[in-house]
């Protein structure tokens, strides 16, 4: 079962479920309670979490192939998703993780040193067993953001709303091209929050214009951070 819900969010399915949601960002502390499908948001090993106290590794290089085009963005009242065609790939533990969707929380979900960022972006991965893989990114305010501003020119105004692009735009330029990481084990940070997610964390920071952020965050009417969780021991490494 826990397997089906991942799949379920990696592969772009999670419009009917926040569609259908029985949750918000101001019971965060009773997701747990509000169904039984939701039992894993009360269990150890969840996220965001804060970043810190962090045990050095030799990583193995993180090998992004991102040859795919944004296809449609869409407003599901919880956040921005952004869905795209087949042929984005991380290679990640010697597995090939596909792109599936990524999308954006205001203020950031997870902290870097106790540090919050007015935006983070998840990029959702599932290897052929359904298992995800998530990387993100920090944007602090600063200069205009290119790939931003070309998304946001479609940004779905009403909850519900899909936007599907006439020109199907590239995603080659939003990573970082310093590929450091941090490296730890969570869970999904919205219900049902199932656990086993592999989270990789970014090192560069990116910007965008106070502009942007403001713009996503009239957007969503309201925060769709969830707060952190304890690590429950959990050991955070980097390069």
């Amino acid at each position: 079962m826990k397997k089906v819900m991942l799949c379920a969010v990696a592969f772009g399915l999670t419009t009917a479920a926040y569609a259908d949601a029985d949750w918000d960002y101001k019971q965060t502390h009773q997701w747990g309670s509000l169904s039984q499908k939701y039992a894993a948001c009360n269990s150890v090993n969840q996220s965001p979490i804060n970043i810190e106290n962090t045990v050095k590794a030799e990583l193995q290089p993180l090998k992004f192939s991102y040859d795919t085009l944004i296809q449609s963005i869409q407003n599901n009242g919880h956040t921005v998703q952004v869905d795209f065609a087949q042929g984005g790939v991380l290679e990640l533990d010697g597995e090939q993780f596909e792109l599936k969707q990524f999308h954006f929380h205001s203020p950031s979900e997870n902290q870097i040193k106790g540090k919050s960022y007015p935006l983070e972006i998840h990029l959702v991965h599932a290897n052929a067993k359904g298992e995800l893989a998530v990387v993100g990114m920090m944007y602090e305010q600063g200069k205009e953001n290119p790939m931003l501003e070309r998304m946001w020119k479609h940004l779905p105004k009403q909850k519900g709303e899909k936007v599907v692009l006439s020109k199907p735009q590239s995603v080659n330029g939003m990573l970082p091209q310093n590929k450091e990481y941090y490296r730890f084990s969570g869970s999904l940070t919205t219900p049902p929050c199932s656990e086993g997610v592999r989270w990789v964390m970014m090192k560069e920071i990116q910007t965008a214009s106070k502009q942007q952020i403001k713009q996503f965050t009239d957007l969503m009417g309201h925060p769709n951070n969830r707060p952190i969780q304890p690590l429950n021991g959990r050991v955070i490494v980097e390069n």
